[in-house]
């Protein structure tokens, strides 16, 4: 017996020890609000958001399979609440810079409808004038849409150097998929962000599967929120607009007070495949999405949680729907009927703010110029 209590003593004793090293090396680190406010005006406009991008990438597909969208498409279903959730808790003028499953934050990043699906068209109207497609649309404060795997992660770092720099309290969100977690460069930007420490939000949005391998199958660890080792990390659930929210609201508050970069990683999940030349049931189930659609869709959860708080009307619901068709509709339409660019402006906009410049075309005869 007293051998035991000696034995029970000492490893208690060492308990002690480690929990004093721990708090001397890893200083208390407060989490997000166990609690969220939401109001009424708060709740329809999320609504609104996340169904916009819904039917619009709905439509997107329609025109794909109609062969009027050519080319790359990856399509952000099911991922909403992700883009709602920051946008509603950083300002207009912080900084956002994702990779090519970008049309969800081209809408919150405020550009319309009608120029999102006119540039997937590949029309004049279209927010690049028609030559970026897909993969590259921009807005003031976003940087698109980068269609090389993780190409992304350091030129947010970047920007995040340029805000501290610039000391204008400004934050840097960038956002990779699960794919792009296990690649070098983000673990080169880590470590320089956390050396500067640099106002950076890095977000793994964390659907599940990098095009058609589950991430039990591409990483030999799938938490991704720790992967900063020396940066904080939160994980998220990113099927709530809410949790995403503060999360989001903490991470910024974490970058502004001087803090350093903090890890995000948003559980979610892609209804539709890689891209639009991936079915998506080929290594997952229908009866699996399916049951992701029943149980943890975003735009369903905030509807139920706002009809049964009594904070609205499933008729107000049904009005917002109708405007929200109404409006992707009339996009289509300009999508469809609005001009390509024409072929004098192929190589306007190569650089910002110069003076015209002769661009060689593909033969020595062709002569094109380049207007910024």
């Amino acid at each position: 017996l007293i051998q035991g209590l000696v034995a029970q003593s000492s490893c208690l004793a060492l308990v002690l020890i480690f929990i004093l090293i721990f708090n001397f090396l890893c200083p208390s680190f407060e989490g997000p609000a166990g609690k969220a406010e939401l109001t009424r005006e708060q709740g329809l406009q999320y609504y609104r958001t996340m169904q916009t991008i819904r039917r619009m990438e709905l439509r997107a597909d329609q025109l794909y399979k109609q062969k009027i969208i050519r080319g790359f498409c990856h399509l952000y279903d099911g991922q909403e609440a992700c883009a709602v959730g920051i946008e509603s808790a950083i300002n207009p003028s912080d900084h956002l810079i994702t990779a090519y499953r970008s049309h969800g934050y081209t809408y919150t990043r405020g550009v319309s409808v009608k120029e999102i699906l006119a540039e997937l068209t590949g029309r004049k109207g279209g927010v690049a004038k028609g030559k970026g497609g897909s993969m590259h649309m921009y807005a003031p404060h976003f940087y698109g849409g980068n269609g090389i795997v993780g190409a992304q992660i350091p030129l947010g770092a970047g920007i995040a150097l340029a805000c501290q720099y610039q000391g204008n309290n400004q934050v840097c969100v960038t956002l990779y998929g699960d794919g792009a977690a296990n690649q070098g460069q983000l673990f080169e930007s880590f470590n320089m962000a956390a050396l500067w420490k640099l106002p950076c939000i890095f977000i793994c949005e964390n659907n599940r599967y990098g095009m058609g391998t589950s991430v039990e199958r591409a990483s030999a660890s799938t938490d991704y929120y720790m992967r900063g080792d020396f940066i904080p990390g939160i994980r998220v659930d990113g099927m709530d607009v809410l949790c995403v929210r503060e999360a989001t609201k903490f991470a910024a508050d974490h970058c502004r007070a001087g803090k350093g970069p903090i890890v995000m990683e948003l559980q979610t999940y892609r209804y539709h495949g890689h891209s639009m030349s991936d079915p998506g049931v080929s290594y997952r189930t229908r009866e699996e999405i399916q049951e992701v659609r029943s149980k943890s869709d975003p735009i369903s959860l905030l509807k139920e949680r706002m009809l049964s708080s009594n904070m609205a009307s499933a008729e107000e619901f049904k009005v917002i729907d109708v405007e929200i068709r109404k409006e992707v509709e009339e996009a289509a339409q300009f999508a469809t009927s609005d001009p390509e660019p024409p072929l004098e402006e192929l190589c306007n906009h190569i650089f910002y703010n110069e003076a015209p410049i002769e661009v060689r075309g593909t033969n020595p005869w062709s002569k094109l110029k380049s207007v910024s």
